[in-house]
């Protein structure tokens, strides 16, 4: 009898004391409570983020529909920490014990006020595109991630603030650190400025076709914070640093807005006078009525030189397509309309020749 009363009296203390202070059934009860709000959260995310998520997509406006899916995170975060909230609140600690399950309760609302604020800047780019006339694509999805990148860092330094960890000692040792790693990493800030400088002043985008001589032409696939992706014509990919764009010319053939056709025509030393006036106001009347030319941007249609084994007309002019593909067509009718014009006035173009003197003795 003694040794079930002995057992009685220590299973009563136990649960009267339980841990930290706490009895067994406040405990029970607590955990009771967090479970019943951790089924609300598998509520939210079924019933009201799927409703919300249905109703934003009837909207033709697609900034409602990012601002739910950035919010879901922090939606199904939500019923933790008030979970946790009212449980602790429940169950009687003691005064050391209460201290610590307050930083939790604290720490808990900072990483939710921080990871609304880190999700809703998603939705932002959306208003920022708004700008596109000032700020380019890449320079606005370069500011959203630096943006999460700062408020990641305030976040982290707000908890550990909450812990007794100060971040002062911290931040003086990451910029003794920063000073270190700058001495040794000064070509990683060059590219890094020079891609910025690039976006800033808008010298391409993704999809242009860019050409840098001596270096890489081919159509831009991605902008980053060290080195842009370029991929060539021939389908392979080339990674070039940013500094590359700063301290080169950048050719951006995508804004060409009239494509040059400057072209030498060699006639033959034989071709008399009046042939070479008719060849050369023929070919630029040609120029002047045809629809595939710019005529405001100016037309020269000259005899220049007299070469070694021809006479050289010069042909200049601009065509009114901004497209590549057109105008290799406008530059292939004007050929055929050249050949026309030189043989139906009887003259004839003119290759590389020597003449040979042998001398009789």
């Amino acid at each position: 009898m003694d040794l079930i009363n002995n057992f009685s009296d220590i299973f009563l203390s136990v649960w009267n004391k339980g841990i930290l202070g706490v009895d067994i059934f406040q405990i029970l009860i607590g955990i009771g409570i967090f479970l019943i709000f951790l089924i609300f959260r598998g509520l939210i995310s079924k019933l009201v983020i799927k409703k919300l998520e249905i109703i934003s997509k009837r909207t033709t406006n697609k900034l409602d529909d990012t601002f739910v899916r950035s919010l879901e995170g922090p939606a199904r975060f939500l019923p933790i920490v008030l979970g946790f909230f009212i449980a602790s609140y429940y169950m009687t600690f003691s005064a050391e014990g209460r201290d610590v399950v307050d930083t939790i309760n604290r720490t808990l609302i900072t990483i939710l006020i921080f990871w609304v604020i880190h999700q809703i800047i998603e939705p932002v780019s959306y208003i920022l595109s708004g700008l596109d006339k000032l700020l380019t694509r890449e320079l606005i999805g370069w500011i959203i991630k630096s943006l999460k990148v700062l408020i990641f860092i305030l976040g982290l330094a707000a908890v550990l603030e909450l812990w007794g960890i100060k971040i002062g000692p911290i931040i003086a040792g990451l910029g003794l650190f920063g000073v270190a790693v700058a001495l040794g990493a000064q070509d990683l800030f060059k590219n890094l400025i020079s891609g910025i400088l690039v976006l800033v002043e808008k010298r391409f985008k993704i999809g242009d076709w860019i050409a840098v001589e001596g270096i890489i032409e081919g159509i831009v696939e991605k902008i980053g914070f060290r080195s842009t992706t370029i991929r060539k014509f021939d389908k392979s990919l080339a990674i070039i640093p940013n500094f590359q764009f700063a301290e080169n010319a950048v050719i951006n053939v995508s804004e060409t807005s009239n494509w040059r056709v400057r072209w030498i025509i060699t006639l033959q030393y034989d071709s008399t006078i009046e042939q070479l006036k008719k060849v050369r106001d023929e070919i630029e009347e040609y120029i002047n009525k045809s629809e595939d030319f710019n005529q405001s941007t100016g037309v020269a249609v000259r005899i220049e030189k007299f070469s070694d084994s021809s006479i050289d007309l010069l042909v200049r002019c601009f065509t009114n397509s901004n497209s590549w593909s057109n105008s290799l067509d406008v530059k292939e009718r004007l050929a055929i309309e050249i050949k026309k014009i030189v043989e139906k006035n009887g003259a004839s173009f003119a290759f590389p020749s020597q003449s040979i003197y042998v001398e009789k003795k």
